[in-house]
């Protein structure tokens, strides 16, 4: 297809990789955002597709194709990734089936005795087992959106604040900031829009996270059963996961819930001052991204990544990229499978 005018809805991790990767590929790009908080904002950045797909089912090949679109990304960008990989941990009996099912997942994987669990994060609770691999990377998300955004600036994105109301012959309605014109629109906005109707087919799932300036020795992310938590000079913990619920509302129950489970993994957390946060993602029928055409003619869907906006926001970005270009719908994503 010829260079096109496109705005981009919603500057998530989505919807700020898809900007600049049209902005990289010659076309003329607006990001359109209400500027408030979304739920990459809040995000921890994990970038995990072995303990993604171990505890929450994710297609581990899908996210390591993605996962890998993260050096070259962040290499343009100037964006550190951190790479000191994860470590489940419990039981021995637990350790051991986390490491084998890594295993035939086809992850690098390894059972780490409790002595060298402690070796590795020494504020943990004694007597842990551990299933570590270093496929798993993270990176700061706050960080990783302002970088995103300046590489997009120097790319010469346009951006408007605003809440994006409609798309018709040529013209996208924005609150705020009048209409703007358009060749194409791509949604990011998870279920917030009706424009395109296959979005319906998304369903809400509200997370509570934990920040805390309670400094733990930098390490690998650890994991259990619910919980993680990711040391540094900011302690992050997350995150729950409440399918059906669209509110972005703190619940203290949840916030409690989360933080025990915290403090039962690493005592020295029992008094933290958790200052919580609270997003909602989108998640389709079957767990993977809408990515393409709608039905809605001129407007492309980016939506449905789960938990795993920003593990893949690189290669959701580089399909939008090529379906603008004249490519055949990705099978995987395909909006119409619905």
């Amino acid at each position: 297809m010829a260079l096109a005018n496109i705005v981009v809805a919603g500057a998530g991790a989505l919807g700020s990789a898809t900007a600049l990767a049209l902005a990289r590929a010659g076309h003329a790009v607006t990001l359109v955002d209400p500027s408030g908080v979304n739920a990459s904002a809040i995000a921890a950045g994990m970038l995990a597709p072995a303990f993604e797909s171990l505890f929450d089912e994710a297609d581990y090949a899908l996210l390591i194709e993605a996962r890998d679109r993260w050096p070259a990304l962040a290499a343009g960008i100037g964006l550190s990734l951190d790479r000191r990989g994860a470590i489940a941990v419990g039981e021995v009996a637990d350790a051991q089936a986390w490491a084998e099912r890594l295993r035939d997942l086809g992850a690098a994987a390894s059972m780490v005795r409790p002595e060298h669990v402690a070796d590795v994060a020494p504020w943990l609770a004694p007597g842990l087992w551990g299933a570590a691999t270093p496929a798993d990377w993270r990176l700061d998300a706050a960080t990783a959106l302002l970088a995103l955004r300046r590489a997009a600036v120097a790319q010469g994105v346009s951006f408007a604040a605003g809440e994006v109301s409609g798309f018709a012959r040529g013209k996208v309605r924005v609150a705020d900031s009048g209409d703007l014109a358009a060749d194409i629109m791509v949604l990011a906005t998870g279920a917030a829009t009706g424009i395109a109707p296959e979005l319906a087919w998304l369903a809400p799932i509200k997370g509570h996270i934990l920040r805390a300036p309670a400094s733990l020795p930098a390490g690998p992310v650890v994991r259990a059963p619910g919980v993680y938590i990711c040391p540094g000079d900011e302690v992050v913990v997350g995150a729950t996961m409440e399918a059906g619920r669209g509110d972005a509302e703190i619940d203290e129950a949840q916030i409690a819930t989360l933080a025990a489970r915290a403090a039962a993994l690493a005592p020295g957390l029992a008094d933290a001052a958790w200052r919580p946060a609270a997003g909602v993602r989108a998640a389709t029928p079957d767990g993977l991204p809408m990515v393409g055409w709608s039905r809605t003619g001129r407007v492309i869907v980016a939506a449905g990544a789960r938990r795993n906006g920003w593990l893949l926001a690189p290669l959701i970005a580089e399909t939008i990229a090529a379906t603008v270009a004249g490519a055949a719908p990705d099978p995987r994503f395909d909006p119409a499978r619905f």
